[in-house]
């Protein structure tokens, strides 16, 4: 027997779900249960899983390079319902759009660049891969609200919600790999961070990923997030450090900038220019030193003088595609991000010093633009014109290159903010305007699933 949307609602509001998440996710799974039941789809053993986009609040471009971040999950995401099949094949769709993806467990199937279902068919083929106990395929169908290619983690949310939703039909977590390898949720958060990468985890082996060369800042804020917190994690590997209360009084207002910030092609490449520019950096200090430092983080706290003698190597290690001052930038931002502005950042939060936090804010927003350069017009006028409409901070976050902003506002006047601030910005910049989204939410809840016939999800 299907669930019914109050069996729905109420076991969301037992994990944490303010009630008009709730009553949304609720609706969403109900129609996700509606499109299963139109395809056929098997009604005993279904699964249902929610997963939020993110916020990075602070850490831009740290995780990759074993910095730290500061990190909040939205209020939106991917509400599905996968039904088990007997077979290896897996057949997932949106009932919204009509979007449909079809392959088979184990297929070496492809997809074209930047199209969605390059970001199914990677998690099919890796958990193939690691988990030849994996044999059955599921119907599967989602609704997401969440805005595409703008930063939030929607690519990311869609490959963890095609995971977590295989994981569940093949009971995953009975077998001896994910006992050893991933059974925390921070295990798992590294772990859907090598797979969107490529790389290995531990004993478990890599494959194609998506293209990136990014780090498991998504996949943690998604799977670990707390309710009404923003929570430091440090990186490589994944650590949790604490949570900072983010008062009812206060939230978030996001703003997708109407600029894509798509995995794909020219920017995608930008993106990855400044991962290699970190990479480079390990790689010079590693050789001078003759030593095997995990992370340009690890190197630098290896020594009080640490940053100062990388900065030296700097000029005789510069290269045509990695020049002195790139460098000399691209270790001036981390430096910043990592020590000063995320521990200051920290304190204002936990002091409610709402002044200090924005200043803070700021300045991590000016390291972005002037060192990192992944900022665009639009993203920095977001900022400023939220600090204009009363914002006690604000600040792009993400890749770059396009995406989203968040402000922190009052609460009680959040709606008018966000209203007045989207009419502001589409009057300077009516193209990327009209693909432009804005929305409030709270630091909502980390990424869940649960079985029809569990008890107590």
């Amino acid at each position: 027997m299907r669930r019914s949307r109050q069996a729905f609602h109420d076991t969301l509001l037992a994990g944490g779900f303010r009630d008009a998440l709730a009553a949304r996710t609720a609706d969403a799974l109900q129609r996700c249960d509606a499109a299963l039941d139109a395809a056929g789809a098997s009604h005993a053993g279904r699964t249902a899983v929610w997963v939020p986009g993110r916020i990075e609040v602070f850490g831009k471009h740290t995780d990759y390079a074993g910095g730290r971040s500061l990190l909040a999950a939205v209020e939106r995401g991917f509400a599905v319902r996968a039904a088990p099949r007997d077979d290896g094949e897996v057949r997932i769709g949106d009932p919204v759009t009509g979007m449909r993806c079809e392959t088979v467990l184990g297929s070496s199937g492809t997809a074209p660049d930047g199209d969605w279902s390059h970001y199914v068919l990677t998690v099919v083929r890796r958990l193939a891969l690691n988990f030849p106990e994996a044999t059955r395929g599921a119907d599967i169908a989602f609704v997401s609200d969440l805005p595409l290619a703008a930063g939030v983690s929607s690519s990311t949310a869609l490959m963890i919600s095609v995971f977590l939703s295989l994981a569940a039909v093949n009971r995953l977590d009975t077998t001896t790999v994910w006992q050893q390898h991933l059974s925390s949720r921070l295990d798992r958060a590294g772990y859907l961070g090598a797979m969107e990468m490529g790389g290995p985890y531990r004993g478990l082996a890599g494959l194609d990923g998506v293209g990136t060369l990014g780090g498991s800042q998504d996949q943690t804020a998604i799977l670990c997030a707390q309710p009404d917190h923003v929570a430091q994690f440090s990186w490589m590997p994944v650590r949790f450090d604490g949570v900072v209360a983010l008062p009812r009084t206060h939230c978030f207002v996001v703003a997708s900038s109407g600029v894509l910030a798509e995995k794909t092609g020219s920017a995608r490449d930008e993106y990855n220019r400044v991962s290699l520019l970190a990479r480079h950096l390990l790689a010079t200090w590693n050789h001078v030193t003759v030593r095997d430092d995990p992370s340009l983080a690890a190197a630098m706290d290896s020594g009080p003088g640490a940053p100062a003698a990388l900065r030296a190597m700097i000029p005789a290690h510069a290269t045509p595609d990695f020049d002195a001052a790139a460098l000399e930038r691209r270790l001036a931002q981390f430096l910043l991000e990592t020590y000063a502005l995320i521990p200051a950042a920290t304190v204002a939060l936990q002091a409610q010093d709402w002044a200090t936090f924005g200043e803070v804010t700021a300045a991590s927003m000016r390291g972005a633009t002037a060192l990192l350069g992944n900022q665009v017009a639009e993203t920095i006028a977001l900022c400023a014109l939220a600090r204009a409409h009363g914002a006690v901070a604000a600040s792009a976050f993400g890749a770059g290159f396009g995406g989203s902003v968040w402000a922190l506002v009052e609460a009680d006047g959040a709606e008018a903010f966000r209203d007045t601030w989207a009419a502001t910005y589409r009057r300077q910049f009516p193209a990327a305007g009209a693909l432009a989204m804005f929305f409030t939410t709270a630091a909502g809840p980390c990424a869940t699933q649960w079985d029809d016939d569990d008890p107590d999800p």
